[in-house]
């Protein structure tokens, strides 16, 4: 039976503050990007999404950010390489410690908005995050958009990189993420979710806008916690794959 992995960007809150549903993805999705304070998350909301994760048998990782809460970390922050590549250990240290006191393990990093879509193209961004993670610990695998330049960065560091497709988000035709802004980038029928994610699992590959397929290993499939109907897009997927014959595991499952 093969094998993939349901990720979802968690622990967005802040403060009072409550972003998406934290509770119910962790009882569906098997690995959860947790924000490390940078775009979302304090050490509370952090500490509970651990624990929560913990409990349900989720995988976590680092969900790393520019400095960014008022954008939600989409907003690119002129910095340079050595500027990112220490602002991402910084998070990542904070991310282990905390996962540490909620007795639970961080076994992955993956960079969240501007920052991913950054490095999504720039060579030195990419090369800047992964040098930062290959220094704090080079046994964490890294979750990389799907042929990015993030991916081939990981690979350079020396670290594991696990390909990542984005269930709810359009591909342009060199297979870059379609621009937010960009009318359908963001593609809210469920039933579209489920029939592309299941059609690249197929496949092998990313579905372009156009329809092209762009061959890729896919190990992960992301669903953002931040939308309205994250739980319901997780629950449809999660049943469709299962459905379809996938084991649903976690790409960098923890050895607790």
């Amino acid at each position: 039976m093969p094998t993939i992995d349901l990720n979802a960007d968690l622990g967005e809150g802040f403060g009072a503050w409550r972003m998406g549903d934290d509770a119910a993805l962790l009882r569906i999705v098997t690995s959860a990007n947790v924000a490390c304070g940078f775009h979302a998350g304090d050490p509370d909301t952090m500490t509970r999404c651990f624990m929560e994760a913990r409990e349900t048998g989720v995988a976590v990782g680092a969900h790393v950010s520019y400095s960014d809460l008022a954008g939600f970390g989409r907003r690119a922050i002129p910095m340079s390489p050595s500027e990112i590549e220490r602002m991402v250990a910084y998070q990542l240290g904070a991310a282990q410690a905390l996962a540490h006191y909620a007795r639970h393990k961080i076994t992955f990093v993956k960079a969240h908005g501007a920052l991913a879509n950054v490095a999504e193209r720039d060579v030195e961004v990419a090369d800047a995050i992964a040098r930062a993670v290959s220094a704090v610990d080079p046994s964490l695998t890294m979750l990389t958009i799907a042929l990015s330049e993030q991916t081939r960065a990981a690979e350079r560091a020396g670290l594991r990189a696990a390909h990542e497709i984005f269930a709810d988000r359009a591909y342009t035709a060199d297979g870059r993420l379609a621009p937010r802004a960009q009318q359908g980038a963001v593609i809210e029928d469920i039933d579209a979710v489920v029939a592309r994610v299941l059609k690249m699992l197929d496949a092998g590959g990313i579905v372009t806008q156009s329809g092209d397929l762009l061959p890729t290993p896919i190990d992960s499939i992301c669903v953002h916690g931040d939308t309205p109907q994250a739980v319901e897009m997780a629950k449809g997927l999660r049943a469709a794959l299962e459905d379809a014959g996938w084991r649903l595991r976690a790409f960098a499952a923890p050895d607790l």
